[in-house]
């Protein structure tokens, strides 16, 4: 049975690791050399590297922080923001990304999640969909947030999955940083239109989130940023709550 992944965010603006709530009111909280080193020695799976301005802001991600978290770290690292052509793919890669996370300019250019898939390999290709609830159905959001493509998100997962994505986060914007648990409801939805694998994100506040989470079917891995931030669960904490329990995790040292 495979594992289930624990994944700490690092949402990063102006150089510092930040963190908000619905994707708003984004508060200062650490470098992000110093934090990537921390879950690096404490079990995280992978780490997650977000630019999260680099798309409003129009600019190429910033490659030089970048490289400084991948010399931290020796596990998978998955880097998004302003992620918009190959070249932007071929940049973060060589800057020492494992992954590479794509969702609004794959809604500009929808072509651009195929020919990465075939440059890099599926498992190179992460589609990002920050979802929320309009009018009672699934809009994928870009920009940060901000701008409601109209997109129908189960729809677009569906299409990202058939061009070659190798797995999907799905960013609940309803969930994020409420601390009320994952959006079970949003993630049993997208369980049941794709069948690569799933990391959720939006909502957790405490070990018994993830237990909740990994009840579901279809999703591998569970991502999270301020209770991890500010040491509210510690990941060994968490994975030996979830051992207990019966969820197949990788141990801790």
């Amino acid at each position: 049975m495979l594992t289930k992944r624990i994944i700490p965010c690092l949402d990063i603006r102006n150089g510092r690791v930040v963190k908000g709530k619905n994707f708003k009111n984004v508060n200062d909280v650490e470098d992000p050399v110093k934090m990537a080193a921390f879950y690096d020695e404490n079990g995280a799976d992978e780490l997650v590297f977000y630019d999260i301005t680099a798309s409003v802001d129009e600019r190429p991600l910033f490659t030089d922080i970048l490289k400084k978290v991948a010399s931290q770290i020796f596990i998978p690292l998955t880097v998004g923001g302003g992620i918009n052509t190959l070249d932007d793919f071929d940049r973060v890669l060589k800057a020492g990304a494992d992954k590479v996370s794509v969702n609004s300019g794959a809604v500009k250019d929808p072509s651009l999640i195929n020919k990465a898939a075939k440059r890099y390999g599926d498992q190179c290709v992460v589609l990002s969909m920050d979802v929320a609830r309009v009018d009672g159905k699934y809009h994928v959001f870009t920009k940060g947030g901000r701008f409601d493509s109209g997109i129908d998100a189960l729809q677009w997962a569906k299409m990202g999955e058939e061009n070659g994505a190798g797995e999907i986060v799905l960013n609940s914007i309803d969930t994020d940083g409420v601390k009320k648990g994952f959006d079970l409801e949003m993630l049993y939805d997208l369980s049941k239109v794709v069948s690569i694998p799933i990391i959720a994100s939006g909502g957790a506040g405490g070990k018994e989130d993830f237990l909740e989470l990994f009840r579901l079917e279809g999703i591998d891995a569970g991502l999270a940023a301020s209770i991890f931030h500010f040491r509210e669960v510690s990941i060994k904490e968490l994975k030996t709550f979830l051992k207990n329990n019966k969820v197949p995790v990788r141990t801790v040292g």
